[in-house]
């Protein structure tokens, strides 16, 4: 069992190495980071989405967001779009699992916000969807999949494909990649409303 311990904590390392090594997921998650700051700062909205531990993932990101990073500053218009259950389960109930995100951003989002859509597989079936009825509106496209993006991928304005098939690694780098946005965001957006602060 300690070997099983230290073998997973080093494939997690391994996989982040990969990441760190990569120029081009290094220059697209600094390219999210300005996508979302020019949307915050134009007065739109960023949506997030995912299934399970993606959902889990969307949610904790889009609090940082809303919520607070490192430091004190004002909110972000950032929101997990599952967390209301009863539209999510009248929706998924009348319309479909698969139109339970596209049916929110028809109803709530608009042109110039972005949707931020988290998959492992890259090929959940409501989240492409999603990413169908964003285009038709306006709205971009940021994803984040494993190694090969799956069909999100070629849909994506900016696809953030972690190098690994393991799907504990990718979501491990996930919220790590999604920490860094927010860090990016933060000190681009508020570093003079920091410096005030103290």
């Amino acid at each position: 069992m300690i070997n099983l311990i230290k073998q997973s904590i080093q494939s997690s390392i391994e996989a982040k190495e990969q990441i760190l090594e990569s120029d081009l997921l290094i220059q697209n998650i600094h390219s999210v980071a300005e996508l979302l700051v020019s949307a915050f700062e134009t007065g739109h909205k960023v949506w997030f989405c995912g299934n399970g531990g993606s959902a889990a993932d969307a949610q904790h990101i889009a609090a940082e967001l809303s919520g607070r990073f490192n430091f004190d500053r004002p909110p972000l218009a950032a929101e997990a779009m599952h967390v209301n259950t009863s539209y999510l389960t009248a929706v998924a109930n009348d319309y479909g699992y698969h139109e339970v995100y596209a049916r929110y951003l028809r109803g709530l989002a608009q042109k110039g916000d972005v949707l931020f859509a988290i998959s492992t597989s890259g090929n959940s079936e409501n989240i492409l969807k999603a990413i169908e009825v964003a285009h038709q509106m306006g709205v971009s496209v940021v994803t984040l999949t494993g190694m090969t993006g799956g069909k999100m991928k070629s849909q994506s304005d900016i696809c953030l494909g972690v190098p690994s098939n393991q799907t504990p690694r990718i979501q491990e780098s996930h919220i790590m990649i999604g920490h860094i946005v927010c860090e990016l965001i933060e000190l681009k957006m508020f570093h003079n409303y920091q410096i005030k602060k103290q």
